[in-house]
């Protein structure tokens, strides 16, 4: 059986990849399942899709624990323990990483024993719609690699699934889809099936027991006030707002009512601060500001210019 998880952000195609590849798998005469995993359902947080395929009946159920394949668009998810990319990975599971970096340098950070494939990331100056189809060029080289999927099993299951976007949709996402296949005929095969576990062998959960409290102490505290400023949503962001205060009219009032997480508020001298360890980055109050100072910028650029001590 195959066992492949596809992990990225929300907005980014990965349920639609997962769908893709199962697909192509069903046409080339496998039992397939694919489904996606979520867990909050906002674009730019953390989601994995995960895809079986087998000659024989599927009598495994939920998560994979064990991928052959990791497939990951978005190579800051390595970075957030929560998200579990190399949860479970053995010393036979293969890594396609979309990454601007090199793939000796990820192997070393994250001490990845297995092989690991690099899909390049958009570049600075090019069409920034391209990135759009990420999730196509995912599909693309893992198809290749797992070395049992057609050309023409990958290009009918894109035009099944991406069809109610329309036919420029569906062009492009072949186009992407068989670039990254061609690009990826060296490796081939190099996805290999690991074994059905037969029933009743599968590795028992690990139970956490919890002694009985009093429900005024166990249970959630839903009316308390300041639990939330525990919990850094801030680690879901992919681009942060950046308030110009040469621009700034401080007319903090339209920007922070508009800011859903309540995340602006406004400093002594009356312009307003963005709370940047709750702020989850809907760009929300980019497009309220009537005096156009707040701009969107990359987190990448922006921790890249606070370590080499400029200003965003």
């Amino acid at each position: 059986m195959y066992r492949i998880r596809f992990h990225g952000r929300g907005g980014q195609g990965i349920k639609t990849a997962g769908r893709i590849l199962g697909t192509a798998f069903f046409l080339e005469g496998y039992e397939v399942q694919d489904a996606p995993r979520y867990g909050a359902e906002r674009r730019g947080a953390p989601i994995f899709s995960y895809v079986r395929a087998s000659r024989g009946a599927i009598r495994e159920r939920g998560i994979i624990a064990k991928p052959d394949l990791i497939v990951v668009a978005d190579e800051t998810l390595l970075q957030i323990p929560a998200a579990g990319v190399l949860a479970g990975a053995g010393e036979k599971a293969v890594m396609i990483l979309c990454t601007s970096e090199g793939v000796e340098v990820w192997k070393e950070r994250l001490r990845f024993n297995g092989p690991l494939l690099a899909l390049p990331a958009p570049s600075e100056g090019e069409d920034p719609l391209k990135f759009r189809y990420i999730s196509a060029a995912c599909v693309g080289a893992a198809a290749r690699v797992v070395g049992v999927i057609s050309r023409d099993s990958l290009l009918e299951a894109i035009s099944s699934e991406v069809s109610e976007f329309g036919a420029s949709a569906v062009e492009m996402n072949r186009q992407v889809a068989l670039e990254h296949y061609e690009a990826a005929a060296a490796h081939e095969g190099l996805v290999t099936e690991a074994e059905n576990v037969p029933p009743g062998a599968a590795e028992k959960p690990h139970w956490i027991d919890l002694p009985f409290e009093d429900a005024r102490t166990s249970a959630p505290v839903i009316h308390g006030s300041t639990t939330s400023a525990l919990v850094k949503t801030g680690l879901w962001r992919t681009f942060r707002p950046v308030i110009d205060p040469s621009h700034c009219k401080g007319c903090w009032w339209v920007c922070s009512t508009f800011c859903p997480e309540g995340a602006i508020t406004v400093s002594e001298d009356g312009h307003p601060v963005v709370d940047y360890d709750h702020c989850k980055g809907c760009m929300i109050c980019v497009t309220q500001c009537t005096s156009h100072a707040i701009r969107a910028v990359p987190e990448h650029e922006d921790a890249q210019a606070a370590n080499e001590g400029g200003v965003s």
